[in-house]
């Protein structure tokens, strides 16, 4: 693919996409299939950056992987990993590094994690301090509080309340909950502080209960995990991405639709189906199926004020959508974007001005007044496959947008652009 796509003004939208695979979905299942008892098939797994890193840290711990037809098949190790020596390199892959490094901090070996260079500016010090608390040695072998880390073998004890930050990001409380499970014995888990992104802890739940492990919680402040060890359930299926589906989603309300997506719906497990909300509070039409969701224009676009907190990732295609609305527009609440791919916020604001757009950017908001649509605007990605799958949407508005690097999809959806293409009217 060329090193900047161009995007011509599209006439409209209508169609129908299949989804790929959950990747917060797929790369839950994969850790805990890894974990388990028994042989697990997984069918519906996402095929993209993020879970081939993942699989290939399992592969490399020990865990058997083979191919089937429609997906894969892993025997578990039943308790902690066998391989208690390994050098894992994962990328940008957040939920594949972080849950990794608690199941290794308890799985009493030695252990090296790394990634890109942006993995290595993404904070995990809150996680290691909650893993130190319980006797975990972990060492920063860069700058203290981010990675790469090494693993040592340790003697570890879950019996106290394990403290938690949770305002920085969910994946931190995944990563212990899933981890807790290979002591063998009850912990308690307590989060200081507002916990973010909450449905992302509800998928983590979902899963654990899959392999038969259910997690008691207080609220959002605290969370019991019992003495039990993953089972698997012999079959698990991954369903469609609901923050992939923002896109096709976005793209109706604009060019006129309907635009279905098929593979997710209100039986969902994931937060994101509820941008279908967004897309109502702006005046489009959006109706949800049990496995499916579509969306058609509603006239004008309206402008939107509101608390996204419960759906960072398709938060970033309200952003582009506020460029067609009626009025300023204000997303609130979103400060986990700092921490993301790349700082959200700040190339999210830059991106929207190139457009046309005036943007305040605040510590933790973003507020969108539309100008004049500015066509032709080349687009920087960040190597963030959320900022080229947002800003193709400027397409179906009508208004040609370049997008540079448009290879950083691959990420979590290498057809994007082809699925995009079918549903240009």
């Amino acid at each position: 693919m060329a090193e900047v796509l161009e995007l011509k003004a599209a006439r409209g939208a209508r169609g129908t996409v299949r989804l790929p695979g959950s990747k917060s979905i797929s790369n839950r299942i994969l850790l805990l299939a890894a974990l388990a008892e028994g042989e697990t098939e997984v069918s519906g797994l996402l095929d993209a950056e993020d879970t081939r890193v993942m699989r290939e840290a399992l592969a490399r711990l020990g865990v058997a992987l083979s191919e089937r037809e429609g997906g894969i098949k892993l025997r578990g190790s039943g308790g902690p990993f066998t391989e208690k020596k390994a050098d894992l390199f994962l990328g940008n892959a957040g939920t594949a590094l972080r849950p990794l490094t608690a199941a290794l901090a308890l799985s009493g070996g030695d252990y090296f994690l790394s990634g890109v260079p942006r993995m290595h500016e993404r904070p995990i010090g809150d996680l290691v301090d909650a893993l130190r608390s319980i006797g975990a040695r972990i060492d920063y072998r860069g700058k203290p509080g981010f990675p790469p880390l090494v693993i040592h073998p340790a003697s570890i004890s879950a019996a106290l309340p394990l403290p938690v930050k949770g305002d920085v990001s969910s994946q931190f409380l995944s990563a212990l909950l899933m981890a807790l499970p290979l002591t063998g014995k009850a912990a308690t888990i307590e989060v200081q502080g507002e916990l973010v992104s909450k449905p992302y802890v509800e998928i983590t739940l979902n899963v654990m209960r899959r392999f038969g492990v259910e997690v008691a919680r207080q609220e959002w402040r605290a969370f019991q995990v019992p003495g039990a060890r993953y089972r698997s359930p012999g079959t698990a299926f991954v369903e469609g991405d609901a923050s992939s589906a923002s896109y096709f989603l976005a793209a109706g309300a604009l060019g006129g639709g309907p635009v279905r997506v098929e593979g997710v719906g209100r039986d969902s497990i994931q937060g994101d189906v509820r941008f279908a909300e967004v897309l109502q509070a702006m005046g489009a039409k959006a109706r949800t199926g049990d496995a499916w969701i579509e969306c058609a224009a509603g006239g004008k676009l309206r402008a939107i004020d509101m608390d996204l907190n419960h759906i960072p990732d398709a938060a970033m295609t309200a952003a582009v959508l506020t460029l067609f609305a009626d009025g300023p527009s204000t997303l609130r609440n979103i400060a986990s974007w700092r921490v993301k791919e790349t700082d959200r916020l700040a190339a999210m604001a830059t991106e929207l001005r190139k457009l046309g757009a005036s943007v305040d950017e605040g510590s933790d908001y973003l507020r969108i007044t539309p100008g004049p649509l500015k066509g032709g605007a080349e687009i920087e990605t960040y190597d963030d496959h959320r900022m080229a799958m947002s800003f193709s949407l400027v397409a179906f508005g009508g208004v040609p947008v370049r997008i540079q690097d448009p290879q950083c999809v691959a990420k979590t959806f290498p057809g994007f652009f082809a699925e995009l293409e079918k549903i240009r009217a």
